[in-house]
Formats: C-alpha cells, sequence, structure tokens
C-alpha cells in the first residue's frame, strides 16, 4: 500500500504540472493579443490552432501510450508540454505563435491521456474510486496558475519570464517525479493506430460530451452571461465563473467519497440533473443572487463527471487503457469545441438566455446516457 501511496503522489504531481501549464497561458491571452495587435477576430484565428493540435492528437496519443506506455509519455509531456509554454513567450512573429500553439494543443492532450492512464491504473490498485481527486488536483493547479499569472502582471513581469518560472517549477516537480511513477503499463504492439470503440465506449464519450459542452460555456460565456443578462456590476462580472470553478474543484476532491457511498451510475445520473438545474435558475432568474446560486450547482454537477468517464473508459475489456480514454477524451472534446460558438449562433439568432436553455437540455445527456452505460 505504501508503493501505491508513492504512485498515487507522484501521478497527482503530474496532474498539477498540467493544470498549472495551461491556466498560465489562459490568464496571459489577452497581453499577447495587445502585443501582436490583433483584432478580436485575428485573435480568434490564432487561437484555432491549438484546438487542431488537440484533435489532430487525440488518435495518436492513444496509440503512442499504448506503444511506448504511459510512464515514458508522461514524462516526455511533462518536459515539452512546459516548453511549449516558454516558447510561447517568445515568439516574435505571428506564425512563429500559430505553429507553437499547435504543439502545444497536441501536447496537452498527450500529457492528459497518459496521466488519466496511470491513474487509472492506480486507481486498480486501490480497487475503489481515486479519479476524481486527480483532476481536483488540476482544478487546484488552475487556482494557482491564475493566481501565480496575476502577480507575475501585477508585478509588469514580460510573458516570457512568467512563462519561463512556470516551465522551471514544472521541470524541478517533474524530474523529481518520474521515477515514481506506475511502471506496470506494458506497450502492447498489436493495437492499431486507429480503434473503432465499442457502443459502451462511445456512450461514455457522450456522457463526457454533454458535460464538457457545458464546462466550454461556463468558461467562455459565463462573465458575458453575467454582464449582459444578469446586469451585474463590472467588479462582480466574473462572480458566476468564480463560484462555478470553485465548486467544480470542490467536487472533485469528494467525488470520490460519493462515488465509493452511492456507485458511479448514481452520481452521473444526479450531475446531469444538478447541472441542467443550475443553469436553468440562473435562465429563469437571471438575478447576481440567484445566478451565481445556479453557477454554483452547475460546478457541482460537471464536477465529477469527465473524471468518471474516463475511469470507466480505462476499465474497458475491448480496448488498452490509453486507447479507450483517448477515444472517449475526442468524443468528449468535441463538446467543449462546439458548445462556445453554439451560445454565439443562437445568442445572434435570439438571445443569449435560450442559449443557455438549450445547453441545459444538452447537459440532461448525461442523466439519460447513464443508465445505459456498463461498469
Amino acid at each position: 500500500m505504501k508503493l501505491n501511496h508513492s504512485y498515487r503522489r507522484a501521478t497527482s504531481v503530474f496532474f498539477f504540472i498540467a493544470g498549472l501549464t495551461y491556466s498560465s497561458w489562459a490568464c496571459r491571452i489577452h497581453e499577447l493579443q495587445a502585443s501582436f495587435q490583433l483584432s478580436n477576430a485575428e485573435l480568434g484565428s490564432i487561437l484555432f490552432a491549438l484546438p487542431v493540435g488537440l484533435m489532430i492528437s487525440l488518435p495518436l496519443s492513444g496509440w503512442m501510450v499504448t506503444r511506448f506506455g504511459s510512464r515514458k509519455i508522461l514524462v516526455a509531456a511533462g518536459l515539452f508540454f512546459p516548453l511549449m509554454l516558454c516558447m510561447i513567450g517568445f515568439t516574435v512573429k505571428i506564425w512563429q505563435l500559430v505553429i507553437v500553439l499547435f504543439f502545444f494543443g497536441y501536447l496537452n492532450n498527450v500529457f492528459e491521456v497518459a496521466m488519466n492512464t496511470q491513474a487509472v491504473g492506480i486507481e486498480n490498485l486501490y480497487k475503489r474510486s481515486i479519479m476524481t481527486s486527480f483532476h481536483g488536483l488540476w482544478s487546484l493547479a488552475g487556482f494557482t496558475g491564475i493566481a501565480l499569472g496575476t502577480l507575475a502582471i501585477a508585478l509588469k513581469y514580460p510573458v516570457w519570464l512568467h512563462f519561463s518560472a512556470i516551465a522551471l517549477i514544472c521541470w524541478t516537480l517533474a524530474l523529481l517525479n518520474r521515477r515514481s511513477l506506475l511502471p506496470e503499463d506494458e506497450p502492447q504492439e498489436s493495437q492499431p493506430v486507429f480503434a473503432v470503440p465499442d457502443k459502451n465506449i462511445l456512450k461514455l464519450g457522450m456522457i463526457a460530451f454533454a458535460s464538457l459542452i457545458t464546462e466550454g460555456t461556463m468558461f467562455d460565456w459565463s462573465g458575458i452571461y453575467f454582464h449582459r443578462i444578469v446586469m451585474a456590476p463590472s467588479s462582480l462580472t466574473t462572480a458566476g465563473y468564480i463560484a462555478f470553478m470553485g465548486t467544480m474543484a470542490a467536487g472533485r476532491f469528494t467525488g470520490d467519497h460519493l462515488v465509493t457511498r452511492f456507485s458511479v451510475k448514481r452520481i452521473l445520473q444526479w450531475s446531469g440533473i444538478i447541472s441542467t438545474s443550475g443553469l436553468l435558475l440562473a435562465v429563469v432568474f437571471p438575478n447576481i443572487y440567484v445566478a451565481t446560486l445556479g453557477f454554483l450547482l452547475v460546478g457541482i454537477g460537471v464536477s465529477s463527471v469527465v473524471p468518471l468517464a474516463i475511469a470507466l473508459a480505462g476499465k474497458s475489456s475491448t480496448l488498452a487503457p490509453g486507447m479507450a480514454i483517448a477515444a472517449v477524451s475526442t468524443v468528449g472534446f468535441l463538446g467543449f469545441l462546439i458548445g462556445p460558438p453554439l451560445i454565439g449562433f443562437i445568442a445572434e439568432a435570439s438571445s443569449l438566455r435560450w442559449s443557455f436553455t438549450l445547453i441545459a437540455i444538452l447537459g440532461l445527456g448525461t442523466t439519460l446516457l447513464a443508465s445505459r452505460i456498463k461498469h
């Protein structure tokens, strides 16, 4: 058991590295826009390089983890993902930024698949749910990255210096913990690069899709919703986002206990109901107090869905863990990509409240599909 705890601590550190790296990048986007003198449309086009890299890596990342083992791939990703963050700060041409963002997105997903494969293996050793706590470390790292980024901005550190410092921290953590990762992840050479997932894997992917379409909406549109619909003062436009992030992080640290007590299927069913109820509450009663409460509920609702879907995928009897996790990530991440622009299109045609209503209904798919999964 002592050795299991060592594996868990090391893998938790890599979840922290992933969250710290990504959140550090996110909090300086507006400065990069200013330094390159980009319009909103131009920035959107350049940022599209990141999801393109991520989507291209999705099938390949599963094969890489299966072929070479999650430990080797995770250590490599733990070094190269922060390196890409560092390189973002040194770009001076737009074409350089596009290329670096492409590889940043690519390595982000390789990192995600490798660390989730490690987490599934460790969860099997514990013989109980521990997956959501790993993802809780990712959320905690997100808060840490935003706090350090805010400090760097306040101290007027240039982007290259901020990103280099974060990369140095991440490299140190990765090198100190690389030998403590779970070693028992043998490559399976018989696995093809592109594997066809079975129906259960597709259902898990759709559950992740229903949750991530809600998450994507919260990340990109919560502030705008509070500004335009809730009419919150400028100092409180981030209240909904903070409420959402706070309960999502807290939910991930308590999710394993709830799964052990109530079962995965029941938690997934409740999750969809809670997130849908939260969004509808914010739509029907768009004042700052009720809307904030609604976004608190959304954070609770989505907190455990993706970690649990990934954990179930990693136990697939038809695909290697890396392949199964990559398949669920592929379907799920489409929701994260589709949600924000879908909100914009519907808002343009009707209203932002109708957009959030549709996302609330789609989020209920988590509850409907959870009753049909095998676990």
